[in-house]
């Protein structure tokens, strides 16, 4: 019938945009709602104007991170990949050029992954275990592509737009009104599609997001974490 076909065409466009659903597989998308934990992440880097000072800002104040890397961008700056997994962080697989993922079919997706996991290994020694879909778009062919790889696919709760450089005071604003206990927030290193994309405003904004929340009695953990919680065990 006409309307149990648009119903249908309804959710499987829901599956493919909507960066948590789990329609075509598992997305770990929040941590906890009981616990004032959250995990901060940083996609599309890693870049000469803002990978670096992150990095320095997370040190200093010993908080942990996930950056979701560009294979293309590691490739270029490999000693900022390099740095991020010295440092105790995780680098995951966020393909090799940032394609959106929801209208391609199995081949151009194992490539992209591949592609990728091979430049992020390679810059840091470690074999990704974690990976975000560029603007969380996907399809059952990305998640038959993760479990060969073994990855634990995320999405995230919070998202703030940093990527429009609105200002460091309204990114720290945005985070600050919109963030909650168990909150997985997105920002941006990189340019998903200029390597040389300014994003300094998010490195700008980092020291005060740390600040506000730790004022506010929250801490951060690291988004393995959310594996163990669920009782899941972690990809090798």
């Amino acid at each position: 019938m006409p309307t149990i076909g648009v119903g249908a065409a309804a959710c499987c466009a829901y599956g493919m945009l909507a960066p948590n659903s789990n329609l075509f597989g598992r997305v770990i998308g929040r941590g906890p709602r009981s616990e004032k934990t959250l995990y901060l992440t940083f996609d599309d880097g890693p870049s000469l104007s803002a990978t670096g000072r992150i990095l320095e800002t997370l040190e200093r104040e010993q908080v942990p991170a996930t950056f979701f890397a560009v294979g293309k961008h590691v490739d270029l700056f490999p000693d900022l990949a390099r740095g991020a997994a010295l440092g105790g962080q995780e680098v995951g697989n966020h393909t090799q050029h940032h394609a959106k993922l929801h209208l391609k079919g199995a081949r151009f997706i194992e490539e992209e992954l591949r592609a990728a996991h091979d430049s992020i290994a390679s810059a840091t020694g470690r074999a990704p275990r974690s990976f975000r879909a560029p603007h969380g778009y996907q399809n059952p062919f990305l998640h038959a592509a993760a479990r060969r790889f073994c990855y634990d696919v995320f999405g995230w709760t919070v998202g703030v737009w940093d990527s429009d450089r609105p200002g460091a005071e309204e990114i720290r604003r945005r985070v600050r009104d919109r963030r909650r206990p168990g909150a997985i927030i997105l920002l941006h290193d990189g340019d998903g599609y200029d390597p040389l994309g300014d994003r300094s405003q998010t490195a700008d904004a980092l020291p005060g997001i740390i600040r506000d929340a730790r004022d506010s009695g929250y801490e951060f953990h690291p988004l393995r974490d959310l594996v163990a919680h669920r009782g899941l065990p972690a990809s090798r």
